[in-house]
């Protein structure tokens, strides 16, 4: 079954956040388009490089209202001490979710339950808290900020234009398509 247009289940679960530990649920998150973007492990590899790809292009996601939210099975004390000893890791400014018990990671289905370690999933949640987007990738296949970015606008104009869809690379300001009998075929 996809997890597309279902509603975040219930969870609670506590985050690093600008050198704080903050309570964060599945309704706080409502009310903006959100992503959860799940990661293995603190003081991995390819982690660092995607969590500072979204660092590095915050600003924009805000911009568009979006807020980030990084999270892995490792504890939020976990999540602190890599901030403090990682350059890269520092610049974060959006929260880190610790899941030690792993309710959020099987909540979107990414546990590898051997490992007790998260897949690399990305999901994008609309204001009402359904998810709109699922990506999940193998353990060695880093993300990219900027095709998630581009994901999203286009996820919030189909959401502000009913009737009408985004096409393959689409970008804000492109032409958009309007499905139709007339242009069955016709693409």
């Amino acid at each position: 079954m996809s997890l597309i247009n279902t509603e975040i289940k219930p969870f609670k679960a506590t985050a690093f956040h600008h050198g704080k530990f903050i309570d964060i649920t599945e309704a706080s998150i409502k009310g903006e388009w959100s992503v959860f973007f799940f990661y293995p492990a603190d003081f991995t590899f390819v982690c660092p490089t995607e969590l500072g790809d979204l660092a590095d292009n915050y600003a924009e996601f805000q911009k568009l209202g979006v807020e980030i939210y990084g999270i892995s099975t490792d504890t939020h004390f976990t999540h602190k001490a890599w901030h403090d000893s990682s350059d890269t890791i520092r610049k974060i400014q959006y929260p880190l979710i610790g899941d030690p018990n792993h309710v959020i990671s099987r909540n979107f289905e990414v546990l590898i339950e051997d490992a007790g370690l998260a897949d690399r999933g990305t999901f994008v949640m609309d204001p009402e808290g359904r998810i709109q987007i699922v990506e999940i990738t193998a353990g060695g296949v880093g993300r990219d900020a900027g095709e998630l970015l581009r994901k999203i606008r286009a996820a919030q104009y189909v959401a502000a234009h009913p009737g009408e869809v985004c096409p393959a690379k689409w970008r804000e300001g492109e032409k958009t398509l309007a499905p139709s009998l007339e242009l069955v075929g016709k693409i």
